[in-house]
């Protein structure tokens, strides 16, 4: 479990990135943040491993203060995936995932083998193990990174905005492997994006931010979507517009749901027990 107590961060410019912050993020689920650009959602992420220090606060892991620990073995005990992958270019894709066990003291030949078969995890051909990160495409790098992410089988992994530079194909196909990596993988996943649609998507927690930090809603997609806190959640997530508003329309062959812009979202389907539909 991480939790945030009270945690500020102001920029030495004055800038105040973060204002009185409080959170508890839960063990073995995805929690996202979202919010438009400047509300602070990357500062948040990036003190879980203590790239920026708060100015004021506590924020704890397992009960543990983060700042009672030393910065580089903290970095190197937490996953980290970033925007555009972020691997070393003179580096082949084995040794970019190889990296942080390498530096932690395993030796280079288990930390390749190790890093082969994380190629196989999230779903790389290991043909592509001796290439260059220049010689692959967008979203082969993005799996390079997630897999040098897990390379030291941290039990928490954060991603900063890792699909935002793809196509949108190559995005969805990203999400459903994260998607399938957590069932089998069971991690705390700290994820930090500005697409509601992914937020919703990819989270069991969603923690929409306004300016500063501040939490303007948190739940599940269920619970936010249904009961929007505020007129600006509302607008956030598109409530009353596009495919989140759905109506049934009733057409000679049965019943089908109906979006916002008049497009044809499903069908209705019976109701069973439990909730669920068949």
């Amino acid at each position: 479990m991480i939790e945030f107590r009270s945690v500020t961060k102001q920029y030495p410019d004055g800038t105040l990135a973060v204002d009185d912050f409080s959170l508890v993020i839960p063990s073995r689920k995805t929690t996202v943040f979202v919010g438009s650009s400047g509300c602070g959602k990357t500062t948040i992420l990036r003190m879980i491993n203590r790239m920026v220090d708060p100015t004021s606060g506590v924020i704890e892991i397992d009960g543990e203060s983060i700042g009672d620990l030393e910065p580089v073995r903290l970095r190197r005990s937490i996953g980290y995936v970033m925007q555009n992958s972020g691997l070393l270019p003179h580096r082949k894709v084995v040794d970019n995932i190889a990296t942080v066990p390498v530096l932690k003291g395993t030796s280079k030949k288990a930390a390749r083998d190790r890093a082969l078969e994380l190629m196989d995890t999230v779903g790389l051909d290991r043909d592509l193990a001796q290439r260059y990160p220049s010689q692959l495409s967008g979203g082969q790098q993005q799996r390079v990174g997630v897999a040098r992410g897990l390379a030291v089988d941290p039990n928490i992994l954060l991603m900063d905005e890792p699909f935002g530079a793809v196509d949108p194909l190559v995005r969805s196909d990203l999400q459903q492997e994260l998607i399938r990596l957590q069932r089998e993988l069971d991690k705390t996943v700290v994820f930090v994006t500005h697409d509601i649609d992914e937020a919703f998507y990819l989270g069991d927690q969603v923690v929409i931010l306004e300016k500063g930090g501040q939490i303007a809603q948190q739940g599940t997609p269920a619970e936010i979507l249904s009961a929007p806190a505020t007129d600006f959640v509302a607008e956030f997530i598109g409530a009353n517009r596009g495919k989140r508003a759905l109506h049934v329309e009733q057409t000679p062959t049965g019943q089908v749901v109906v979006d916002g812009d008049g497009r044809t979202a499903g069908v209705l389907t019976e109701p069973v027990r439990g909730g669920r539909t068949s």
